[in-house]
């Protein structure tokens, strides 16, 4: 069993911090083989939406307000731990991300770039690819808008 805690930057402490970068290098940088800057000082203006178990962060995102990182409201650092990717974490956090957005800013569209192998992933949760594929990182992407 998962449970979700939503925070902005201010609420997060260090503890809480360190162990979100943690887990995103984890993922992006170290299992993904990709070099890239992580911390790009968007974190500030975030909504942090944390999965724990068992006082264990296994899954988070951040999602955004409309204007703010893209011209639409935004989920972005969705990651759920290797080792917990059975039970079905990702789908739980993205509905609280989704969920979240309309809550604090309304139903407005949520744009996503999103690495090409999970579109069907997303398109389970209403989104449609928009655009062409395009490289982030080194690793293909694609930009998909749930209106």
């Amino acid at each position: 069993m998962m449970n979700v805690e939503i925070k902005n930057f201010q609420e997060l402490d260090a503890q809480e911090l360190y162990d979100i970068l943690q887990l995103r290098s984890e993922v992006f940088v170290v299992e993904q083989d990709c070099v890239y800057q992580d911390m790009d000082y968007k974190d500030q203006l975030a909504l942090h939406i944390i999965g724990y178990k068992k006082k264990r962060i296994v899954a988070y995102t951040r999602v955004f307000k409309p204007g703010y990182y893209f011209k639409e409201a935004s989920i972005g650092r969705v990651v759920v731990r290797k080792s917990e990717r059975q039970y079905g974490y990702g789908l739980e956090i993205m509905k609280v991300s989704i969920e979240t957005i309309h809550i604090n800013f309304g139903p407005t569209p949520i744009y996503i770039s999103a690495q090409k192998y999970l579109t069907k992933f997303y398109t389970s949760l209403g989104f449609n690819i928009v655009g062409e594929e395009y490289l982030e990182d080194g690793i293909p992407h694609v930009g998909m808008i749930r209106e």
